[in-house]
């Protein structure tokens, strides 16, 4: 059997997800890379990557996939790393530079400008460098790691997945596992892969990992131990559990209504038997 191709994302959320891939025996059946949210929907699509941990929106666009249950990167209060930021009151913003390493994230605020922020509003795809986005624009999306290193005090600044608990009562699916279906065929037959998700999600939360996360993490953000851990524990909510289930379809429904996306698509997961159900 070849090993699954499995793309991860580059950032600091998705390091406890991989933790048995990177300290475990997971990797025994499993190639990894490491790359940006929008680039691990493009190597599911093309075919060169059989799992990868993409943008919600990014389901809605490529056909055949299944979601590994039970493991997201989801959030049920402010998350930190998905900004709007602005040098203007919110109902003045007129034009958004849009850092587009996330598809998600930019359905996400096309949505709230659409349907709670009083309309439309011109956006730019540029590179995530926030004083560059307003020195043309009013306002910057910033996403990721980027986004933790803002200086908050400097700008005004919405949290997008605060703002869409506040208006909806429902948490927010930024991303998943998806497995392609045709690569199934590849998994060696004793491997559980939903198991061997939620069992490396559930290694990388222990404390001691989180411990560990923390140390190696917190220089290159230029932020401290505490900080990272709290994120990690407060910000980010790494279970796909029913309210985020019915999230992520909420999510699909506005994302088509306004446009951001062309179809709110039908949510499949995977069975640990690796049978496809609706």
């Amino acid at each position: 059997m070849k090993p699954l191709r499995v793309s991860a994302i580059s950032y600091l959320n998705t390091v406890p997800l991989m933790w048995d891939f990177e300290h475990g025996s997971a990797g025994a059946h499993f190639q990894v890379t490491y790359t940006i949210p929008s680039q691990c929907a493009a190597s599911l699509k093309s075919g060169s990557a059989d799992i990868g941990i993409i943008p919600a929106a990014a389901y809605a666009s490529i056909p055949d996939l299944v979601i590994l249950p039970g493991v997201a990167i989801a959030s049920v209060r402010p998350v930190r790393s998905i900004l709007l930021v602005s040098k203007v009151p919110r109902d003045e913003i007129r034009t958004v530079a849009l850092d587009t390493s996330s598809l998600t994230s930019v359905a996400l605020l096309k949505i709230l400008f659409a349907k709670w922020w009083n309309g439309e509003r011109s956006f730019t795809a540029m590179e995530p460098h926030i004083d560059q986005m307003l020195r043309t624009h009013d306002a910057g999306l910033v996403i990721g790691d980027p986004a933790l290193r803002i200086d908050r005090s400097r700008y005004i600044t919405y949290d997008l997945a605060e703002e869409w608990i506040r208006l909806t009562r429902k948490p927010f699916v930024f991303a998943f596992w998806a497995v392609r279906r045709e690569s199934l065929s590849n998994l060696a037959p004793e491997v559980d892969l939903a198991a061997v998700f939620q069992q490396s999600r559930d290694h990388g939360l222990a404390p001691d990992s989180l411990n560990a996360i923390a140390e190696a993490w917190a220089p290159r953000l230029r932020l401290t131990p505490p900080e990272i851990r709290s994120y990690l524990t407060e910000n980010i909510h790494y279970e796909l559990d029913p309210d985020c289930i019915e999230g992520l379809q909420l999510f699909f429904k506005y994302a088509c209504d306004c446009g951001a996306l062309s179809q709110a698509p039908k949510v499949r997961f995977l069975e640990p038997r690796h049978a496809a159900i609706s």
